[in-house]
């Protein structure tokens, strides 16, 4: 599918005047149309990723309306399909309802009685693709700290991670504590052909100086006192799949040498021998602090560096991509609930506010731990005044986060006097998202213009 990748409604009408007398109106509602001529137009253009509705007419030659819902409903049974009937028709069409047609309509009908039934059905299909992007990505991803997220930076980030999994180069993952670093290399290593060898996970930070330069490369036996036996090192562990060197920037300068030759030539020399190996390895390195500065002051090395930064990921703060708080909040404290084996709670006032004003410095571990804590009672409520619709103690848990997230969406508008571009921006999200989120909650975006 191509230029139908933003289109609210796929109508499809053998008859030219009709056709594009409904396209016209469907785009006066503000909905975005592609009209089709015939089934097998449609079906060129349509597949299971489409995220509007389609709208068909049910006598149309070759292919009826009844055929093409079949076959779009076998590429995708949530599909929603409406279909425009004439009198003679409406027992067959109650047959397609039955089968999983979204609506009927039967000719002639009111064009608001369309559009009714068209948003209602873009707002199914809406739920439907963001449950499968969830399932997706808690799919590809580690439990503790899944790159979920639908804001423009983690699309992009994961688009990314897809193009260089499978490129046999080094990689620097930068970004802050609790970004997810170790996801990014999780998923770099599952998505690889790498993915049947071993992940090998070395936190540089946390092994003592005498400590982590056996434990890289591994030592014979006698090479100094107390090692009894040969132990194989975690570089040649990783031998066939990836090496992941966390808070690479405490490393010392002296390791910081034997690794570049690594990176350079490949091989390694165990404590107590000058026998080299080779070894076949990916190395994905992270820091969690600014290493060019390292490299000026003198404390990292400006050629290991650059020998790492053949590939760089840059992992956004959360506070960054505030859109996605609502989506991971909400995963994550469901989760949090199943763990521990409890309802998920109401969501008072404060925890709300909570969510939209802080600025998460632990990043995703973070928000993990707060839902954990929101999820055992943990939290105390503060009392402060919050407009109505943002009460989340009534509802399910998605109508919970819903209302918070029209909450944020008009706190932003107000923000920015209703400017799209910069509200968008404030939002971290994509602007179609932005647009299918204020016909979701109804928000009027021409009301916040000038401030008003």
């Amino acid at each position: 599918m191509t230029e139908s990748n933003a289109v609210d409604v796929a109508f499809i009408d053998d008859d030219p005047a009709l056709r594009a007398a409904n396209v016209q109106a469907l785009m006066l509602a503000g909905l975005t149309v592609a009209g089709y001529a015939s089934a097998l137009e449609a079906l060129e253009a349509i597949d299971a990723d489409f995220p509007g509705v389609v709208v068909t007419d049910v006598r149309m030659p070759r292919i009826d309306g009844l055929e093409l819902f079949r076959r779009l409903r076998a590429r995708d049974a949530d599909l929603p399909v409406i279909l425009i009937t004439g009198h003679g028709d409406i027992a067959m069409a109650v047959d397609a309802m039955r089968e999983g047609a979204y609506d009927f309509l039967a000719k002639p009908y009111a064009s608001e009685r369309l559009v009714a039934s068209i948003r209602h059905a873009l707002d199914r299909r809406r739920l439907v693709l963001e449950n499968r992007e969830l399932k997706r990505a808690v799919a590809t991803t580690q439990d503790d700290l899944p790159l979920l997220g639908t804001s423009a930076v983690m699309a992009r980030l994961r688009q990314m991670l897809r193009q260089i999994a499978d490129a046999d180069v080094d990689v620097l993952v930068e970004g802050e504590t609790g970004s997810g670093k170790e996801v990014v290399a999780t998923a770099l290593h599952r998505w690889s052909r790498r993915a049947t060898r071993p992940l090998v996970a070395v936190n540089c930070g946390a092994l003592p100086e005498t400590v982590i330069e056996s434990e890289l490369f591994g030592y014979e036996a006698g090479a100094f006192t107390g090692a009894l036996k040969k132990r194989v090192g975690r570089i040649e562990h990783a031998h066939g799949g990836t090496l992941f060197l966390d808070e690479i920037e405490a490393m010392s300068p002296a390791l910081q040498v034997k690794l570049l030759r690594v990176l350079e030539a490949r091989e390694i020399a165990p404590l107590g021998t000058n026998e080299t190996r080779r070894v076949d390895i990916r190395v994905v390195a992270a820091s969690k602090v600014d290493l060019p500065a390292l490299v000026r002051q003198g404390s990292f090395r400006e050629d290991l560096y650059y020998r790492l930064h053949v590939a760089s990921v840059r992992i956004p703060a959360l506070r960054d991509r505030r859109g996605d708080v609502p989506l991971l909040f909400g995963h994550f404290l469901a989760r949090a609930a199943e763990r521990f084996n409890r309802a998920p709670p109401e969501l008072d006032a404060s925890v709300l506010r909570h969510l939209a004003e802080h600025d998460w410095p632990g990043n995703v571990r973070e928000l993990v731990h707060y839902a954990e804590r929101v999820a055992l009672g943990l939290v105390e409520p503060e009392p402060a005044s919050v407009p109505a619709e943002a009460d989340g103690g009534k509802g399910t848990l998605p109508e919970r986060v819903d209302a918070f997230e029209a909450q944020e969406i008009r706190a932003a508008l107000e923000a920015h006097k209703g400017d799209v571009q910069a509200t968008v921006a404030a939002l971290g999200i994509p602007r179609k998202t932005f647009y299918d989120k204020l016909r979701r909650h109804g928000i009027d975006q021409a009301a916040y213009r000038g401030g008003r």
